[in-house]
């Protein structure tokens, strides 16, 4: 069997490494980028102890050089991403009428942009080999429902699952697939850098918010994204909710 390859971004911490993990396990080659030197290398040698192969590269996903920088060194040290996982992301929570303009841009760069860098970046590179692919954008719960001075995070996150459609349609024609996942609440705070992380505690109120009794782990994100890569061939263009079911919850005051 030819060893797959996925790329992830944001995939030193939270989410993202939950999906670097789990591809790892899956068989998969895994190229990280994050901009958090210490939790890159932890990631990188988790996945080398389990026998896989990994690199981590500290990338800006909103500069187009370093993202054609770490396209480059992947496709050169573990070969053409199948996969690529848009996860890097960003906040800027304010009071609406004090959020900072460059503060607000500074969010889109990050999760826009960055998601259309990387996207263009390895598409160019499935082309090239006419292998086809899957592209798997990680959005939020927060495009279509919000709490207050969340405004660059949430605009975000909805221009991520258009661009979503957008590539979907553009790109069906190259094989490549292209959908986004929307997590609600994940619990990440004991999948940081080994040297912050914590152990979570969720009330009994936390766990009844969510119809399925619990609180999201990064694992719940991780295995939706190994279907889209894997097992959706007639899957194009959509947007997946996970998150237990919390946002379709009716809730009186």
């Amino acid at each position: 069997m030819t060893e797959k390859i996925v790329a992830v971004t944001g995939g030193a911490q939270g989410i993202g490494r939950g999906i670097a993990y789990a591809f790892a396990e899956a068989g998969y080659a895994v190229s990280i980028a994050d901009t958090v030197r210490d939790a890159g290398d932890e990631a990188l040698t988790h996945i080398q102890k389990l026998g896989g192969r990994a690199l981590y590269d500290h990338v800006d996903v909103s500069r187009p050089d370093d993202v054609q920088r770490w396209i480059a060194r992947t496709v050169d040290e573990l070969g053409c991403p199948s996969v690529l996982v848009n996860n890097a992301g960003i906040n800027a929570n304010a009071p609406f009428l004090d959020l900072k303009v460059e503060d607000f841009d500074h969010v889109q760069a990050v999760n826009v942009r960055g998601t259309f860098l990387c996207s263009q970046a390895v598409a160019r590179e499935m082309i090239k080999r006419h292998q086809g692919g899957a592209i798997v954008n990680i959005a939020s719960t927060r495009a279509f429902m919000s709490e207050a001075d969340t405004e660059a995070y949430s605009a975000s996150k909805g221009a991520i699952v258009a661009l979503t459609h957008g590539m979907a349609i553009s790109l069906g024609g190259t094989g490549i697939r292209v959908n986004s996942i929307s997590p609600g609440w994940i619990e990440t705070s004991d999948w940081q850098f080994s040297g912050r992380a914590k152990a979570p505690h969720h009330s009994d109120a936390d766990k009844s918010q969510h119809p399925v009794g619990r609180v999201g782990v990064p694992d719940d994100i991780a295995r939706a994204c190994l279907f889209l890569a894997d097992d959706a061939g007639f899957v194009t263009g959509q947007n997946i909710i996970i998150d237990g079911g919390m946002s379709v919850k009716m809730i009186y005051v």
